[in-house]
């Protein structure tokens, strides 16, 4: 129930926007247009609201992680809440009245944020809607987060056009929106500007790169002072380099070390433009920003009887658990990490070194080339066919993921049982 704390909030603030509207009314001034303008006003206010939680996602406050279900969760609810201003937002601009023999500053900006919104969204949108995709392909995730730092200014533009316009007399409705427009300026102002100050951005060095197989970068990092606090193994920070035109992008990484070490070690594959250039280009003494730790993937918080399941690089927070072992494993563990062919499998000796010192810990590593792809009929086997007494942890590619959660649930594994994290933060 904790984590859906977050999402009721925000449900719950809508919900309580109309019903400000309707309960404290604003004049009926007698005009044909009366019940358009009001209309608007109400769509107006609640585009406000949930672009203003929004914002406030996008701060990542590590305080929030447990009322949403963990950072991933958060960034599905800021889509969420983007999309349905999006859309309302078009509903707003059908319902109210324009005369365009009396249009005022407000009607200028407000034609201002909502090219400016609509944009950003549509660049968001576009890799999830195959029509958009075609249009606004060759976009690169650095070029979306410069445009997407502006959506603040656009919102920001869009409840003064609400105060310059010629606006009904609400004072309550209207003083109750611009509580959630400071929420939203003042997310915006944390985001952008004041963040640092609040030591948000920890200064780290690459202290080393090694290449353990043709196609992954083990980075190690030392702060240069202090480090990370409240660090648990299975979690995630953003890191960039500033002194690279293209590392300096912020991206997620799994933290692949144990809490207990005094360096943070990532393992990024090379799948895409930035991990393929960070492959080839990044070097030990470079300096590096970290942000961090986030996400609630945590095995300690689940069952005695769990079951693991890696595919390729989604290998790394289960290596962050195995390192943090000491020899005293509290659940039983069956891992199961699959690679294609053996030269793609990483850390195997670490892991089997693991299973020595830990006898609940029972690895099984799977060449699908050779063995073919790992299913949950296989899983079943070591189970005595049934799940009902465990927890499931996935990392991996998303197909793979959701290919084994649906596959347990039609087994009648609770959902609340699988557990998994979405690193898709566009």
């Amino acid at each position: 129930m904790k984590r859906n704390i977050g999402n009721l909030v925000i449900i719950a603030s809508v919900i309580l926007t109309v019903i400000v509207w309707f309960v404290f009314p604003p004049e009926n001034d007698g005009s044909d247009t009366f019940a358009r303008r009001y209309a608007g006003e109400i769509l107006g206010s609640t585009v406000i609201v949930l672009l203003s939680f929004s914002l406030f996602l996008s701060t990542r406050p590590k305080w929030a992680e447990p009322y949403f279900g963990g950072l991933d969760k958060m960034y599905i609810t800021h889509r969420r809440t983007s999309t349905s201003a999006f859309l309302l937002l078009f509903v707003h601009l059908l319902t109210v009245p324009i005369s365009v023999t009396d249009l005022r500053i407000g009607n200028y900006l407000a034609m201002i944020a909502f090219i400016g919104i609509v944009s950003i969204v549509l660049v968001t949108l576009a890799p999830r809607i195959p029509f958009l995709s075609k249009f606004l392909t060759g976009g690169t995730y650095d070029g979306w987060k410069k445009l997407h730092r502006f959506i603040g200014i656009f919102f920001i533009l869009g409840f003064i056009h609400s105060l310059t316009v010629k606006a009904l007399d609400a004072l309550i409705a209207i003083t109750w929106v611009q509580m959630f427009f400071i929420l939203g300026t003042v997310s915006y102002l944390y985001t952008e500007i004041f963040g640092g100050f609040f030591k948000k951005y920890i200064p780290y060095t690459v202290e080393m790169v090694k290449h353990p197989n043709p196609s992954t970068t083990e980075v190690t990092l030392r702060p240069k002072k202090e480090a990370i606090k409240k660090q648990r193994a299975g979690q995630f920070l953003f890191v960039h380099f500033p002194g690279d035109r293209i590392l300096q992008e912020s991206h997620p990484f799994t933290i692949s070390s144990a809490p207990h070490e005094d360096v943070l070690r990532v393992t990024i594959k090379a799948c895409g433009d930035f991990t393929r250039y960070l492959f080839g280009s990044l070097k030990p003494d470079m300096g590096a920003v970290v942000e961090g730790a986030y996400g609630m993937f945590d095995y300690k918080s689940g069952g005695q009887k769990q079951i693991w399941i890696a595919g390729g690089i989604g290998l790394t927070p289960f290596l962050a658990f195995i390192r943090d072992m000491d020899g005293n494993l509290a659940h039983d563990v069956d891992f199961y990490y699959t690679v294609r062919h053996p030269d793609e499998a990483l850390f195997v000796d670490e892991v089997k070194a693991a299973a020595e010192k830990n006898p609940r810990f029972r690895p099984h590593i799977r060449f699908s080339a050779t063995e073919g792809s790992l299913s949950a009929d296989h899983i079943l086997k070591n189970t005595d066919g049934s799940l009902k007494d465990y927890h499931i942890y996935l990392c991996g590619p998303l197909p793979m993921i959701q290919a084994f959660e649906k596959k347990f649930l039609e087994l009648g594994l609770p959902k609340d049982r699988i557990h998994y994290e979405e690193f898709n933060f566009r």
